[in-house]
């Protein structure tokens, strides 16, 4: 499994997720930039991603849905703050109800990727901030860590096909 870290800090309202990659920063990279490659692991194994629309660009905004294994749905949007490409990127996150619209009533984290290589492996570090405590307390009762742990788990796979 890729991932090497999950870390929780409530005093600094953090999520971070690390994980390492037998490829190249580059290779590591697609994996943000193709909506295709991002529905492979975006989601958790029983709630897979769909990306709807795609705009990788600053300012560029992304709408997806997770589907659960009841057949539920879960949306979510995106969009890009900075984007350095082959070495971090940032973005907003959030909920969305079903129509796509942005769900104001629930948590919007920033969420930094950095991609560093080291050697033969690239280290890629995800860090979601959170505004409030009890931002950070809802979207881990959701199981964000778990669900982020689990997706990610998944990337391996993803950069051997």
């Amino acid at each position: 499994m890729p991932v090497i870290s999950t870390q929780k800090d409530a005093d600094q309202l953090t999520l971070t997720v690390v994980t390492e990659h037998a490829a190249t920063p580059e290779r590591v990279w697609q994996l943000w930039e193709d909506p295709r490659q991002l529905e492979c692991w975006w989601g958790p194994p029983t709630w897979p991603s769909t990306v709807d629309s795609f705009e990788f660009a600053p300012g560029g905004q992304v709408a997806s849905h997770m589907t659960g294994p009841d057949g539920s749905t879960a949306g979510e949007w995106w969009e890009f703050v900075t984007i350095e490409p082959h070495r971090t990127l940032s973005f907003d996150n959030g909920f969305a109800h079903d129509d796509g619209s942005r769900n104001h009533e629930l948590p919007v984290m920033r969420c930094t990727v950095t991609i560093e290589g080291q050697g033969d492996v690239t280290r890629m570090t995800t860090v979601s901030v959170f505004s409030s405590p009890a931002d950070f307390d809802s979207v881990l009762q959701m199981g964000m860590a778990e669900g982020m742990t689990e997706a990610m788990g998944q990337i391996d796979g993803v950069l051997a096909g």
